[in-house]
């Protein structure tokens, strides 16, 4: 099969690109993923609560979640002071209707002390969640039970599972996005190696990435340990999960769709190559059906493969869990087929511009056509996504998946933009005439030549010198001038010298023999007989042969590059897709990101249930109070520090009075005081030691859930003046 190729260095090039595009979405996934996975199931509860101190020990411990999760019997860990393990080791399913809880269930007769519940689940749309909190039973003690700080999903594996989630997205964009241009768009891009590299590169990067993540499963939903891919009892509980189901298919799918690749650049490509010189061509309605057959084949075939690699996806993404996801996942596919589509296809297009012939207008207006229709496809089932997974207006700028939604709809809109600038340059393209093919038949001389070379290892050295003489020399028009004339001269000697040497005796050989060969010679040269022929000209070398057809096919090559380079129009085409390209680029990164980002609806939740803030890490709260009582040295400043400012743990109040001058104020009575309104918790009041001049603390506070509470401080300088001052203060979880 004839194929229009790359030069070495043009192909490095090409698998630079597929390279660096794909690693931008590995880098930036990475980095997503080498911090803890957003938790997209959320605990929203638990009895007993964060931080409460009980009278008795509870039957059993129960945890509420924001949407479905997967949890075994070590899903749930209950500890006591001494950090031994105390719960009945088996799960317990409390779940009913929306409701989604489970429980552990403790002994009768626990004693007194804080005991800590660490919890790790699999949320419905396949990622890691974990946590740890405390209670007491009748007052809190030290523990020295061990948490793991690590949160699941994190770490080293969390980095490389973030990566080839990433690179996942790139292979399936490349590989169906590539397939469709050539069979939608450019049937005779099947012939051009650039495309057909990159479409295979697809295939290859996607079926890697996928099993690469079927074997971090196990350590990216449990310990963390790297060494755990290889664990391969692990591996067959992975594969019994919803995530391990999808990856499993999308192998067995990646399976069909190698067969599909080898069709569409075999048999479909050599329905569009050019009949071979001497060979008897197909009849042209042969030839038509047969064409017809394989794109109807390749068409339905490819959509149905295509359709089930993006059902890999959402059937275990966010489409897969929330509202409706009867109408989610199937919204989700065909999101998914419209961005392979546009942005595959774009960078065929890129592909075919700057290392292939010349693209046909009529080529570049059916993919701006198809870009057109995926584009709103894009945009209909992107409102439909935005509204399911953000409820809100508010949370487009309360929250972290709103902000990045924004950024990949302003990048969105960015790329149509640049897409309309590459309309209007193909719209001022000129047809592209047949004989202006050069490079193509060039690659075909370039091809026969290397058949015709390879049957001895000299010959086959001699050739890739004179390659690599004549692609040196095409690089500059000057060279490749010279290499013409060279070219041409040498070609009429040898010429010459074949047929003088070949040419039949006919009519008794004495006649032919004094006949004289005129086919490449002026007239008025003069004739040698056939005995001088035969003794002064030497027989033709195929080497030398194969050295003057790629000298002449790189000639051809060079000069074909540098009309087509010289053409206003394309060369504005190919910068204005190249920047669609660039765009698309981060578009994937951003989309793969906002993949792995808690959705704005469940973190909308876990605020609602933590008064009003999401759940933050624990750190120490200091506040400056000005107050004035209104009499005599009433004006003064109250500095309280709260440490270390958690739900999980006792918390000490330092509180320090001073005066308007900065010196330390004594008052007859300091009043502290903890509410918390979204759960109608308080006053829980704190009660201060003086501890000198000026300074009070407080030890043992417990604020049993995280989020925003009110601080309220009462300051009395005299029987009759006394001012209540409010702040509010952050506690952690």
């Amino acid at each position: 099969m004839v194929t229009t190729g790359l030069r070495p260095g043009r192909s490095a090039v090409l698998r630079l690109l597929v390279v660096a595009m794909a690693l931008a979405g590995a880098l930036l996934g990475g980095l997503g993923g080498a911090a803890p996975a957003s938790a997209h199931a959320a605990l929203t509860g638990s009895m007993p609560a964060q931080g409460a101190v009980v009278d008795h020990a509870p039957g059993q411990v129960a945890l509420t979640f924001s949407e479905g999760v997967a949890m075994g019997d070590d899903s749930i860990r209950v500890l006591d002071p001494k950090g031994k393990r105390v719960d009945a080791g088996k799960l317990r399913n409390l779940s009913s209707g929306n409701v989604v809880k489970y429980g552990a269930g403790l002994p009768a007769g626990l004693g007194n002390g804080t005991y800590t519940v660490a919890w790790q689940a699999v949320s419905a749309d396949s990622h890691p969640v974990s946590g740890a909190f405390t209670f007491s039973v009748g007052a809190p003690s030290k523990t020295t039970a061990a948490v793991p700080q690590d949160k699941a999903g994190g770490g080293l594996v969390g980095a490389l599972y973030g990566i080839a989630r990433a690179l996942a997205y790139t292979g399936f964009v490349l590989l169906v996005g590539g397939a469709a241009f050539v069979v939608a768009c450019r049937p005779a891009a099947a012939l051009v190696r650039s495309v057909q590299r990159l479409v295979v590169q697809g295939w290859a990067l996607l079926t890697g990435t996928t099993v690469a993540m079927l074997l971090l499963r196990t350590p990216y939903t449990g310990s963390g340990d790297l060494a755990d891919v290889f664990d391969f009892g692990g591996l067959q509980q992975v594969l019994v999960t919803k995530p391990g189901a999808a990856l499993v298919s999308r192998l067995l799918l990646l399976a069909a769709a190698a067969l599909l690749v080898a069709v569409l650049f075999g048999a479909y490509a050599r329905t569009q190559e050019p009949a071979e010189p001497g060979e008897e061509p197909l009849d042209p309605a042969v030839a038509e059906r047969q064409r017809k057959d394989l794109t109807f084949g390749l068409g339905i075939g490819g959509v149905i493969i295509a359709a089930g690699l993006a059902a890999t996806w959402a059937m275990a993404e966010h489409a897969s869990t929330g509202l409706q996801t009867a109408v989610a996942m199937p919204v989700d596919v065909l999101h998914l087929l419209a961005v392979a589509t546009w942005l595959g296809g774009l960078a065929a297009l890129v592909a075919s511009l700057y290392w292939g012939p010349p693209v046909e207008r009529a080529a570049v207006r059916r993919f701006s056509r198809i870009a057109f229709g995926s584009v709103l496809v894009l945009v209909a089932t992107g409102i439909y996504q935005s509204w399911r997974q953000v409820g809100t207006w508010r949370a487009l700028t309360d929250t972290t998946y709103g902000w990045l939604l924004l950024l990949k709809a302003g990048l969105v809109t960015v790329l149509v933009g640049i897409a309309w600038v590459s309309r209007r340059w193909t719209g001022r393209l000129a047809e592209v005439p047949a004989g202006e093919e050069l490079t193509a038949k060039a690659d075909e001389v370039s091809g026969a030549s290397e058949a015709d070379a390879a049957g001895a290892d000299e010959e086959k050295d001699g050739a890739e010198a004179a390659e690599a003489e004549a692609k040196a020399d095409a690089d500059t028009e000057v060279g490749a001038e010279k290499a013409g004339v060279g070219v041409a001269a040498a070609a009429t000697t040898a010429t010459a010298g074949s047929t003088r040497a070949t040419r039949p005796a006919t009519g008794g050989g004495s006649g032919s023999a004094d006949t004289p060969d005129t086919s490449g010679t002026p007239e008025d040269a003069p004739t040698p007989d056939a005995s001088e022929a035969s003794a002064d000209t030497p027989a033709p070398d195929p080497a030398r042969a194969t050295q003057l057809a790629r000298q002449q096919a790189a000639l051809d090559s060079a000069q074909a590059k540098r009309k087509r380079d010289a053409d206003p129009e394309r060369r504005g085409l190919r910068r204005s897709v190249l920047a669609e390209a660039a765009v698309a680029a981060v578009v994937l990164v951003v989309t793969t990101v906002l993949t792995a980002t808690e959705p704005a609806r469940t973190e909308e939740a876990v605020k609602a249930t933590s008064g009003g803030q999401s759940a933050a890490a624990a750190r120490p709260q200091a506040l400056t109070v000005p107050f004035d009582t209104g009499g005599p040295h009433g004006k003064g400043t109250a500095r309280l520090g709260l440490s270390p400012g958690s739900s999980t743990a006792a918390n000490t109040v330092r509180l320090r009075l001073t005066d308007p001058s900065g010196k330390p104020m004594d008052v007859p009575e300091v009043k502290l005081a903890f509410t918390q309104k979204a759960k109608k918790l308080g006053p829980l009041p704190a009660t201060l030691r003086n501890e000198g001049k000026g300074r009070w603390s407080a030890s043992g506070v417990r604020l049993p859930v995280p989020g925003q509470w009110q601080l309220s401080l009462v300051v009395r300088t005299s029987d009759i003046d006394q001012v209540t001052e409010i702040k509010n203060v952050k506690i952690g979880s």
